[in-house]
Parts: C-alpha cells; sequence; structure tokens
C-alpha cells in the first residue's frame, strides 16, 4: 500500500513539474512576443487567456510527437470541452440539413408568424471550433432576437481541405432557404452570419447565393472580423497588432497555409506578398490600397510597405489564395452590387481589422447598405467572451449586444 501510494505521490509530483515548466515557457513566451498597448482595458486577461492558448497547442504538439494524437485533434478537443447547456426557453435539435449536421434553436414560446431565420457559421481557421464550443454564442442571439438559429457543423481542414467549408456551409443555408417554412421560418428573412472564418465563410455563401435567381434573396450578413483579402498583410492593422494575442501577423500566414494544405514554410513570402502577380496588383490594387481607410486607423506606427517583388514560382504554388472563395473582396462588381444588408464588425486590437473595413467600403461603394460596429477594445475571438464567467469582458458583452440590436431591427 504504501508502494502504490508513492507511486501515486510520484506521478503526481512529475505531472506537477511539467505543468509548472509549461506553464513557465507560455509566460515567457507571452511576455517576450506578446505586445498589448497601454490603452488596453484588460491586458490581464488576455494574458491568461493567451497563456492557456499557448499551453493548448504545446501539450497538442507533444502528444502528436509522442504518436498518442495529432495536435489538431487535441486543440479540437479542448475548444469543444465547454458546452454550456441550452437556455431553457429554446429547444436544440441535430439535424441534417443536406447532409451536413447542424443543431436548431427554436424558441418554445408561440409565435404571430413564421421567424427570422439565422444561419450561424462558427469561427476557429477553418480547422478548430464546432457546434457544441458555440454553443452560447448561438443560445443568445436565437433567444435575444426571437429567431430560428441553425449552427452549422462544417467539415474541417486538414481532413477536408477549402473549399468543403464554404460549400457546407451554401448546402445548409440552401437548405434551410428551400425548407424554411417547415422551421417555422420566412425565407424572406433569413439571416447569414459569424464570426472569423465563419464570418469569411458567410461573406463567400452571400455572394454565392446572388447568384440563385431560383431563391428568395438573403435578407442580411453579419460578418464579424473576418479575413477578406490574402493579398496584403502588412496593412496598417496587420502591423499595429502584430503580436496582439491571440492572433499573430505571422499565425494568419501559417494558419492560412495550413488551412488549404500548402507548405506552410511559404509563410514568408505570403507576408512579403511576393506571390502577387503584377496583374493582379494592377487590378486589385485600388481596393487594398490604405488610402481606403479612415486616417485614424494609420497611426501607432504604421509605415507603408510595398508587396516585394512578384515570384511565379510562389503563385505557382498558391494559385487560389487570391480567388474570391478565399479573398472575397476580389468578386466582381455585378455580385458585390447585389448583396443584402451587411452588418460589418471590427476589431481595434486584431491584424484583421482592416480586412473588415477594406470590405465595407468596397460594399458601400456599390450602394449596399452597410451598419459598422467597430469594438474599440476588441481583439480576435473577443465574442466567446460575452458570459466566460471571470473572463467575461465589457467589450464582448457590447459586441453581443450590437448583433442582436442589429438582427432584432431587420
Amino acid at each position: 500500500m504504501e508502494l502504490l501510494l508513492g507511486l501515486v505521490l510520484g506521478v503526481i509530483g512529475v505531472i506537477g513539474i511539467i505543468f509548472l515548466l509549461l506553464l513557465s515557457f507560455a509566460i515567457y513566451y507571452d511576455l517576450s512576443r506578446s505586445k498589448i498597448p497601454s490603452g488596453f482595458d484588460s491586458p490581464l486577461k488576455l494574458r491568461v487567456i493567451h497563456c492557456f492558448v499557448i499551453m493548448v497547442v504545446i501539450v497538442g504538439k507533444c502528444l502528436e510527437l509522442l504518436g498518442v494524437c495529432r495536435q489538431v485533434a487535441f486543440i479540437r478537443f479542448v475548444v469543444s470541452f465547454r458546452n454550456p447547456s441550452v437556455a431553457p426557453s429554446l429547444s436544440a435539435k441535430d439535424l441534417h440539413f443536406d447532409g451536413v449536421p447542424v443543431r436548431v434553436y427554436q424558441p418554445k414560446a408561440p409565435s404571430a408568424g413564421p421567424r427570422k431565420g439565422f444561419v450561424f457559421l462558427h469561427g476557429g481557421s477553418g480547422m478548430f471550433g464546432s457546434i457544441a464550443s458555440y454553443q452560447d454564442v448561438c443560445c443568445k442571439i436565437a433567444k435575444e432576437t426571437d429567431s430560428v438559429l441553425v449552427s452549422v457543423g462544417y467539415r474541417l481542414s486538414p481532413e477536408h481541405l477549402h473549399p468543403a467549408q464554404y460549400k457546407d456551409c451554401l448546402a445548409a443555408t440552401i437548405h434551410l432557404i428551400q425548407n424554411a417554412a417547415s422551421h417555422g421560418v420566412d425565407p424572406s428573412k433569413i439571416i447569414v452570419g459569424g464570426d472569423s472564418a465563419g464570418g469569411f465563410y458567410a461573406a463567400v455563401v452571400a455572394q454565392k447565393l446572388v447568384e440563385r435567381s431560383d431563391l428568395p434573396k438573403l435578407r442580411a450578413q453579419v460578418l464579424i472580423y473576418q479575413t477578406s483579402q490574402a493579398m496584403d498583410l502588412n496593412l496598417p492593422s496587420y502591423q499595429q497588432n502584430g503580436y496582439m494575442p491571440p492572433l499573430f501577423r505571422e499565425s494568419t500566414a501559417y494558419i492560412g497555409l495550413k488551412y488549404i494544405g500548402k507548405d506552410p514554410s511559404l509563410a514568408g513570402q505570403l507576408l512579403k506578398g511576393s506571390h502577387v502577380p503584377d496583374s493582379m496588383r494592377l487590378k486589385y490594387g485600388k481596393w487594398i490600397s490604405p488610402d481606403n481607410l479612415p486616417e485614424r486607423f494609420k497611426g501607432r506606427g504604421y509605415k507603408q510597405v510595398p508587396l516585394a517583388p512578384y515570384e511565379p514560382e510562389v503563385y505557382r504554388q498558391l494559385p487560389e489564395i487570391l480567388e474570391p472563395d478565399i479573398s472575397c473582396l476580389f468578386a466582381e462588381d455585378s455580385v458585390i452590387e447585389k448583396l443584402p444588408e451587411t452588418l460589418i464588425v471590427s476589431c481595434e486590437h486584431d491584424v484583421l481589422r482592416d480586412d473588415a473595413l477594406l470590405y465595407k467600403k468596397r460594399l458601400e461603394d456599390h450602394g449596399v447598405k452597410v451598419s459598422w460596429f467597430h469594438v474599440e477594445n476588441g481583439f480576435h475571438g473577443v465574442l466567446n467572451l460575452f458570459d466566460a464567467g471571470m473572463f467575461r469582458l465589457p467589450a464582448a458583452v457590447e459586441l453581443m449586444d450590437r448583433i442582436v440590436d442589429f438582427v432584432k431591427n431587420l
């Protein structure tokens, strides 16, 4: 018995030492690499969150090297571990829309008529995230807007490479439009939206649907700090927030390449812009120019950096990255001008801030009605902290309230 107790205590001691070493490295990495602006109102909470993210990534990599499981699988497990209960005023059903897994949140209270429908597409770089991990977000939107919300469990990369993700999102959206009545939804009042990668998929879905004359038009789209282009990763927000956790500038290139199944060693070329042919620079430069950004976003040490000289071999390996189903900003005018009313959300301390602002301008220039909410104390992923207990942030609560108000007023 004493021997067994000794072994248990020994194992606990080893685990404790490993944990302390892991935590120490995470703290060192965060403090040495992260650059949180002095005006940011919750630096300690953000550093704690970032340290947790670092630890998860490291443990996942170690498990992969030991042959236990893939790093991506471990990260997905951790991300989906928190699965809050469904609000009592809602019912939730797990279904399949045209073969795509979805969870339908429906208000239990009777309605005088068909409700609005909201197709929500979760974030996670197209590789992480799930229906479960966004249950609190979806419940809040469905409950507060009295809408039928469909959360889409699209396929993830790298098992299923692009364009599998947006095609699943598109299929689920079309299914809801075509079967709206059976879910108590008005087909003329369907909204598509999401955050981060989900916001990008929502933008692509909306673009694809303008070509479908056989379907009712979307009522609106909600785009929450989404990416919109892979041409210039030296815009002001990429420089100003290049080391703002949890999404660094280098990470956008590395994760983006992993997402489309390309060699991550190309990240340096992608960051410099050597993958962009001269013809595309001429064609798309007018939309990507920092001149399209309000002056107040060009401070904080920003210096204009031109794209590196074009390298055909780099472009040959990344031809799809400048196509509209990845760089949605580059859709044709005939598509942009038909897009529905839009809510665009940007965060001051997010590398993707300027992607949202440039897409906003492109839509406005073509007569699309745009509502814009800029989260002054926001950073990438802040929405998930609107109901995170001790890590709950006022900026996240304010963002959620703005989303709810937009949907309610449609």
